[in-house]
């Protein structure tokens, strides 16, 4: 191959970047990860240590290339399945491929010089043996894998048809992800079942391969527990599992009377059974954001749950029965007995019968019993908790495919009253003062609730300021004329009941609680207005689209009474990123004029440019200026936490209600303009403002939206994934957020689970029970291997398996594959490619 086309500078590129230390200096590296990561990831972490003190040294720059290059194509080839794929089918050019490589480490070994320095030279070597092992497992994987896809064919093809075995790279690049856009690695194969009776087939022919199986149904996990951790994984697309039934009255046992109820299998899009049992007149009470995406199996996997979840619960709540496929290759059925057809934490004990059949799934052979308080299943004060991975030992649910594959389930349907109002809440003071009015119209509505003939409250979302501006909200408030401020924060809810008067009544009520915290309430009443109401909170997304739809997504639970302290805490930490970013924006310009190179005499109104003397003045000038800036917004930032003195408010009240604020246009771009005003300083002014873009591009925020009848709040931090820095700032905040979530007395997921995204956040004694659980029922890892797991239960499940967490995991960075197109067509890989 050849070598690097180096990038070309980026336009406004300043000697202060020019002298920060290269984090990607390795060819093809078009994803989030740094060298450090390529390196450890190939060679190991020794190797990074090596490398890191020889580069140190500044002797090593050809030898380093070389071996740079090397590394950039054995990363290459793995993370591009259609190169892998050509590599596969071509043995010569792969052959080609190979000595290539072996070549450049042969020239390596020639430029060694043992005799000048024998213990600099023995680190090379060190590096030399580490690549050289490298380069023969690369060119033996191809062997490796041509061989496990003859065989996987051979034994697949006995459980379905040849066509639901997939190799081809569409496929497993469409399988490598999730939502989280995340990967660790490519699948080695994706199989798409026809039928749910084929399930079983194939999960025993992969334990006879040595595969690990992944579940996966639309693809819109928040936190990993699809992506595989290992490349000997099969990934199960449950798609065509698109069974449903009728809606129709079931008979549960311990319930008394027949309960409407639905069977669909695992492939059913959860929008599908929302509109079937809609149009039987009830109501489907799982609705996550993702619905006209997401899966049934995946709703079950994950416990999910949505605005419904206030009244209804989670999956959890509303399953009769779901069917899976065990570790041993072995069908189980779950039947809730004594259903209370309501949330499960209220009953005293949930009960469960198991049974588990052959592979044939006829005949019985063997039964058991559950029998779990219901207080184990949340955490107690809170409206949702997916954080107990064992739950009692409870298979399929909220286990995120590591125990199992659900193939079907039956759910409990609800009746929707009649009669429906849609509030929508706008607030414009001080976010402290409005989210208690979160807890108080709660209490309302379920008080109202508990009265024979009272409203009920049947979703409550929440929007605060950062997403009413991603998804383009147009105010309904009179105060929210052309120009004028969004609101701090937007509440829309479901009120139903069967009474249209008193849900009238109740939604006036909840319009006057609004009133009293300085906002202002609107009533819809026909479903087109409350579909238009609703509308904005379906487009959070839109939060992620200045960062080409990259966002780290992340849920946690919060104690209603606790809300408001979570979100000043947010608010704390909104308020520092900003003041980190415009002091990186002074320290930045500050270098600029210090170095002295101003971009000057390069127009026709040179002439206008005053002596060097007066010059000089001026740029002393600026200098003073961003100086005397600095230390203010320093000041404010290292008060953020100081208590205020008698009678006066905090900084951090100050900044929060825009008393204090910290301006680039105001404070620093308006008196340069004036300082250096005039055509021929033009280049200085427009340098400051292409500076201060480039700044603010890589600005971190959080931005919150939650249902808020139960607590769960989603927090996203929209990021650029070619920003290696923003990445890392952005994972120190989450800690922060998590920890934040932690101390209000809260859990660290209601919905998304914990998958790669979340484990390190979970202690040792958290995952514990799981770990035994899962050693119990798949000690060997046939299903998602490695996932929910690190340290010593991680360790004997082989060196392929990489690691749980997000230490392996990278993302494509957008911003560079547009020079990736172009390296392409003028290199090998683009000939192969």
């Amino acid at each position: 191959m050849n070598a690097p086309h180096p990038l070309p500078p980026q336009a406004g590129l300043d000697a202060h970047e020019a002298d920060a230390p290269r984090l990607r200096e390795i060819p093809y590296n078009y994803t989030s990860y740094a060298d450090r990561e390529i390196v450890i990831r190939l060679l190991g972490e020794r190797a990074w240590s090596v490398l890191s003190r020889l580069r140190g040294e500044r002797r090593t720059g050809r030898s380093a290339r070389m071996l740079y290059e090397v590394l950039g194509d054995i990363w290459v080839v793995q993370r591009n399945p259609y190169l892998e794929e050509d590599l596969l089918a071509n043995p010569k050019r792969r052959r080609a491929l190979t000595d290539a490589l072996s070549h450049r480490l042969g020239e390596i070994e020639k430029r060694r010089t043992p005799a000048d320095d024998p213990e600099r030279d023995a680190a090379v070597g060190e590096l030399l043996a580490l690549a050289q092992q490298a380069v023969r497992a690369f060119a033996g994987h191809f062997s490796t894998v041509w061989d496990l896809r003859q065989r996987t064919r051979r034994v697949l093809a006995r459980c379905t048809g040849r066509q639901n075995i997939k190799f081809d790279p569409l496929s497993r690049v469409s399988h490598v992800t999730d939502a989280t856009d995340w990967r660790v690695e490519y699948p080695f194969v994706v199989l798409t079942p026809a039928s749910e009776n084929e399930v079983a087939a194939l999960v025993n022919g992969c334990i006879e391969l040595g595969l690990t199986i992944v579940p996966r149904g639309g693809g819109t996990g928040y936190t990993g527990g699809a992506i595989p951790l290992t490349w000997k994984s099969a990934v199960v697309n449950t798609e065509k599992l698109e069974g449903m039934g009728r809606v129709e009255p079931g008979t549960l046992p311990g319930v008394e009377q027949p309960v409407p109820t639905i069977r669909t299998e695992a492939g059913v899009v959860t929008q599908r059974v929302a509109e079937a049992a809609e149009a039987a007149g009830y109501v489907f009470a799982v609705d996550p954001t993702s619905a006209e995406a997401s899966c049934i199996g995946g709703n079950v996997a994950m416990n999910a749950g949505g605005k419904k979840a206030v009244l209804w619960g989670t999956a959890l709540d509303n399953l009769a029965s779901w069917r899976m496929v065990t570790p041993q290759g072995r069908w189980l059925e779950v039947q809730r007995l004594d259903h209370n057809l309501g949330k499960i934490h209220d009953a005293p004990t949930a009960s469960f019968e198991l049974r588990w059949f052959d592979e044939s799934g006829r005949t019985v052979e063997r039964r058991e019993r559950l029998d779990i308080p219901g207080a184990r299943f949340r955490k107690e004060g809170l409206g949702k908790d997916v954080t107990d991975k064992f739950l009692a030992g409870l298979p399929g649910v909220q286990k995120e495919g590591c125990d199992g594959l659900i193939t079907s389930a039956t759910w409990v349907l609800h009746r929707m009253p009649p009669h429906v109002r849609t509030v929508c809440l706008e607030f414009f003071g001080n976010p402290r003062e409005a989210v208690p009015s979160i807890v108080e119209i709660k209490e309302f509505m379920f008080a109202q609730q508990r009265a024979s003939t009272g409203a009920i409250l049947a979703g409550l979302e929440h929007l605060d300021d950062r997403y009413l501006k991603a998804v383009d909200y147009a105010t309904k408030s009179k105060r929210g004329g052309r120009g004028a401020a969004l609101p701090k924060m937007v509440l829309i809810g479901d009120i139903v009941g069967d009474d249209e008067a008193a849900v009238a009544r109740a939604a006036s009520e909840v319009v006057r609680i609004a009133n009293s915290r300085s906002g202002e309430g609107f009533v819809a009443v026909g479903a087109d207005a409350r579909r238009k109401f609703w509308l904005d909170r379906k487009r959070t997304a839109a939060i992620a689209r200045h960062t080409n739809a990259f966002k780290i997504n992340e849920d946690v639970v919060i104690p209603l009474d606790r809300m408001g302290e979570y979100t000043l805490g947010i608010e704390r930490i909104n308020i520092e990123l900003s003041l980190r970013n415009k002091l990186e924006l002074l320290d930045r310009l500050e270098h600029w004029f210090a170095a002295g190179s101003l971009p000057l005499g390069r127009s026709d109104d040179a002439r206008e440019i005053p002596s060097a003397e007066l010059l000089d003045d001026r740029v002393q000038q600026a200098l003073h200026l961003l100086r005397e800036t600095r230390a203010l917004w320093r000041g404010w930032l290292d008060a953020l936490d100081g208590e205020p003195g008698a009678g006066e408010r905090s900084v951090f009240e100050q900044l929060q209600d825009h008393s204090l604020r910290a301006s680039w246009k105001r404070q620093v771009l308006q008196p340069l303009r004036e300082l250096f005003a005039g055509g021929a300083f033009a280049p200085i002014v427009e340098h400051c403002q292409r500076v201060h873009k480039q700044v603010l591009h890589g600005r971190l925020w959080v931005a919150l939206h939650m249902h808020a009848g139960d607590g769960n709040v989603h927090t996203n931090i929209p990021v650029n994934s070619d920003d290696y820095r923003m990445l890392q700032t952005a994972h120190r905040v989450v800690a922060r957020v998590m920890a934040l979530a932690r101390s209000l007395g809260g859990v660290i997921s209601g919905e998304h689970g914990i998958g790669i995204t979340k484990l390190e956040f979970l202690s040792d004694d958290e995952l514990r029970e799981f770990a035994e659980y899962k050693a119990r029922v798949d000690p060997q890892g046939r299903f998602n291997k490695g996932k929910l797991l690190r340290g010593a239960a991680l360790a004997p499940l082989g060196d392929d398996v990489r690691s749980a967490d997000l230490a392996h995991a990278y993302t494509p960075s957008f911003g560079l594959m547009g020079h990736e197109s172009l390296i392409m067509q003028r290199s090998d890989i683009g000939a192969i490619s």
